[in-house]
């Protein structure tokens, strides 16, 4: 069979970046293996739905570029993929399992389950939950003639629809990334399918849809490996034991300092994204997302691609047709990873390094637009070229660049009061003056001028850029031009010699 994965999410909120991970691990698979990306949306639990977050998901995946090859959008033959309109379906297989006695009906109130649970504390009991034991004290369908089962169905009365867990059974399943899981259905409680609004949980739903949508692979969090062995319940008590898919848990991503599962609170406190791109909650929440962050979709994918998968080389830069070629289930690790932001912008500076100038190009030649500066494409290409070092966002381009346009309105007093004296004084008027006597206008002939006086260069930069940092100097100098630089370098000096001697007049 070709494989199948899919990434089911709930529409409740916005999108976990551990969420994206999951999609990338779930997308890989399939186009590594020529096989279905599809995006199903689990909409069942409506009292947490929110209206914009399907559309929110879609955008997510358009600009991630992992856009699926079956969904509400796409279609496809496995249609429709909102659980929402699949009602008629899981009814058809709630009738299978109640008709074999893996399921029955269950009419406790809230108030009687929470009753039965305080019982179960009281006597010290492990697992206080609705199970093989406790359910023979409740009003189910187990513990209820049959006629007063369908009378109490047939007056409307509400219930739910749960799974009868054996007692004491042992469950074997074989994980991607643990080998193989044992566990006791004693610790199992009967978890419920349907609920008393008529719509599924998600257990029994996403079962269901697994099948019918032909899933080989589930690729999910680890969080979800507790409730395998209800699946593996349900595959076989439906009759599809032999089409169970291989199950994957991925090892969790965890908060910078290792302190547990990456959440958002963890993301604010150390100054990231939680999310792939900006979400707008219906409070009126507005959460940045990484793409308006600056952080290039490639790059996010490289970085969340070796946090918890690595290639077995020493490459750690892939665009996503090269981490398609690499992926493979077996090299996915088993401990949990941390999150290092620091890492991810080195990701972002290697890919926007990995793209053309000429792109950057316009993006600086836009953003100078808005600052009302003319710039040429030459000229935006020379600038872009000289500050990529530098770069970690796109926005860097014009910060780092747009000194060559704007001349400096003040200077780093500290670095003046330190540098300046008798002898860097006469080392600037010296330079300034050479300087404009070049012949040549190139770093042959600029640099051994910079290199005559010691202590001028930290002065020097300060002159042209009104900074301390910066990139070469020689290739600054070279591209402000001779008239720009003679006149950002005479009004330093005016500058300096006011502060310097501490006089109403510059002399």
């Amino acid at each position: 069979m070709a494989v199948h994965v899919r990434f089911a999410p709930s529409p409740t909120g916005a999108l976990h970046i551990g969420s994206v991970r999951t999609i990338l691990y779930n997308y890989l698979l399939a186009k590594k293996e020529g096989g279905r990306f599809i995006l199903r949306i689990e909409d069942t639990d409506q009292k947490r739905l929110v209206a914009s977050a399907e559309a929110y998901i879609l955008e997510s995946l358009h600009w991630l570029g992992m856009v699926p090859d079956e969904g509400p959008e796409q279609g496809g033959p496995f249609a429709p993929y909102r659980q929402s309109e699949r009602t008629a379906i899981y009814q058809q297989y709630i009738k299978s399992l109640l008709h074999s006695g893996h399921a029955y009906y269950a009419f406790d109130t809230p108030e009687e389950i929470e009753a039965m649970r305080e019982r179960l504390k009281a006597a010290k009991v492990a697992h206080p939950q609705y199970n093989a034991i406790s359910r023979e004290w409740m009003r189910n369908g187990l513990t209820m003639p049959a006629e007063q089962v369908q009378a109490w169905i047939t007056s409307g009365k509400p219930y739910v629809i749960r799974l009868k867990i054996p007692h004491k059974e042992l469950i074997r399943f074989q994980d991607g990334v643990r080998g193989w899981v044992k566990v006791d259905t004693s610790v199992l409680d009967d978890k419920v399918l349907m609920k008393s609004d008529g719509l599924p949980t998600y257990h029994f739903a996403s079962v269901v849809d697994d099948h019918l949508m032909q899933i080989t692979h589930v690729i999910r969090g680890e969080e979800w490996l507790p409730s395998t062995p209800i699946h593996i319940l349900l595959y076989r008590y439906l009759g599809w034991a032999d089409q169970t898919p291989q199950f994957i848990h991925l090892p969790l991503l965890l908060a910078p300092n290792g302190s547990g599962k990456l959440s958002k609170r963890h993301a604010d406190q150390y100054g990231f994204p939680a999310f792939p791109i900006t979400w707008n909650s219906p409070d009126l929440t507005v959460e940045k997302g990484f793409r308006e962050a600056g952080y290039l979709p490639e790059a996010l994918l490289n970085f969340l691609a070796l946090l918890g998968w690595n290639p077995g080389t020493h490459q750690e830069l892939f665009t996503l047709k090269a981490l398609i070629e690499a992926f493979s289930l077996e090299r996915l690790g088993k401990s949990g990873v941390k999150f290092d932001i620091a890492k991810a912008k080195w990701f972002n500076q290697q890919h926007i390094k990995q793209q053309g100038l000429a792109a950057w190009a316009d993006y600086f030649s836009k953003e100078a637009a808005k600052e009302g500066v003319s710039c040429s494409q030459e000229e935006a290409i020379a600038i872009c070229n000289l500050v990529k070092d530098r770069i970690t966002f796109p926005k860097d381009f014009w910060q780092e660049g747009r000194f060559f346009f704007f001349e400096p309105l003040d200077y780093e007093a500290e670095l003046i009061e330190k540098r300046w004296n008798q002898q860097t004084k006469e080392g600037m008027v010296a330079f300034t003056e050479s300087l404009t006597a070049l012949a040549a206008w190139n770093g042959d002939q600029i640099k051994p001028l910079l290199q005559k006086t010691p202590g001028i260069m930290p002065l020097v930069r300060m002159a042209l850029t009104g900074n301390m940092a910066g990139p070469d100097l020689t290739e600054i100098i070279i591209l402000l031009g001779k008239d720009k630089a003679y006149k950002r370098l005479i009004a330093f000096l005016q500058h300096s010699n006011c502060s310097a001697n501490r006089s109403p007049v510059c002399t």
